[in-house]
């Protein structure tokens, strides 16, 4: 009588690659990079290129594993691509970017535009053939990617030309129908029980009204355009802020102090929220928005601080005989 074959075990992880590093890990870029360009903004230059140091580190670890997934572990890179949480490499590539240009270096920006525009186009595509009913609020990457784009082909546009105020513009109009597709799909009970990326559902929102002030800086709307592109970054603030509120009262209603990688999807928003504040008091020149700013920018902050506790004292080793 035969032995029945032996069951086959799945392949380990390629060398090189990060065990059970899932795709949300960008998250962490993204919540870094905000908090750089928020400091920056409030004009706490040290703490801010510091955090830029963190955000690239992490960036380029994530960057690597990435290639490496591609090359090495294409099935398991499919599967990841097919997920909205794949698409934090694109936005967490362009708030590297936008804080690059605040340096100065358009050029280097421009090159993550670039690569940012490519992964966009390749990881959409393949999120959208599988986006769902009653999703998790990472559904709304999906608007969070194509906004990350418009904010920083709106901040080159100055340096690199009235084309990009243009692209910028078809990504913002884009990212907005993106967000009602994501809403329409979004699980709401994922307010109450959600592990931290329901805070998308607000972040979205943010960055589109980012996406707005960075576009009113330019200087090819005027009239009635300038006005209604005032009015909707105002709208869309107003938005992100009752979502900020709602967001908040469901995590003291239910508080959910475990860590989760997702967490880093909470601190996002509170960093977002922050920074299009500020933003948006230079554009349209209503000053209490920059002292909200400055306000919500600490409260990330503490927030950041808090889950990177957290992270540290979940990776440490156990202590004991």
């Amino acid at each position: 009588m035969k032995e029945p074959p032996a069951r086959t075990r799945p392949a380990p992880p390629p060398a090189g690659t990060w065990r059970d590093l899932p795709p949300a890990a960008g998250a962490v870029v993204m919540a870094t990079g905000i908090l750089s360009v928020g400091f920056h903004l409030d004009g706490r230059e040290a703490l801010s290129r510091v955090l830029l140091c963190l955000a690239a580190l992490v960036w380029l670890l994530l960057a690597w594993d990435f290639g490496v997934r591609l090359l090495r572990s294409r099935r398991r890179w499919l599967a990841d691509a097919d997920t909205p949480p794949g698409l934090t490499a694109v936005a967490a590539t362009t708030i590297i970017g936008v804080r690059v240009a605040l340096l100065g270096w358009n050029a280097f920006a421009g090159v993550l535009l670039a690569l940012a525009v490519v992964l966009w186009a390749v990881l959409l595509t393949a999120v959208l053939r599988h986006l769902r009913r009653h999703m998790p609020g990472s559904v709304f990457l999906i608007c969070v990617a194509t906004q990350a784009l418009a904010v920083l082909a709106a901040a080159l546009a100055p340096a690199g030309g009235d084309w990009l105020a243009w692209a910028a513009l078809v990504f913002f109009g884009l990212g907005l129908v993106l967000y009602a597709d994501a809403l329409a799909r979004f699980d709401f009970g994922q307010i109450l029980r959600g592990a931290g990326d329901q805070w998308v559902a607000g972040g979205a929102l943010a960055i589109s009204a980012l996406a707005g002030s960075k576009l009113l800086a330019s200087a090819v709307w005027s009239g009635s355009a300038y006005t209604a592109l005032r009015t909707a970054t105002l709208v869309l603030l107003a938005l992100d802020l009752a979502w900020y509120v709602v967001l908040l009262s469901s995590e003291l209603f239910r508080p959910r102090p475990r860590y989760d990688v997702r967490r880093w999807a909470t601190v996002f928003p509170l960093g977002m929220t922050a920074v299009t504040s500020l933003s948006t008091a230079a554009a349209t020149g209503i000053a209490w928005l920059d002292t909200l700013g400055t306000v919500l920018l600490w409260v990330a902050a503490l927030a950041w601080l808090l889950t990177l506790c957290e992270l540290v004292a979940r990776a440490a080793p156990p202590v004991g005989p």
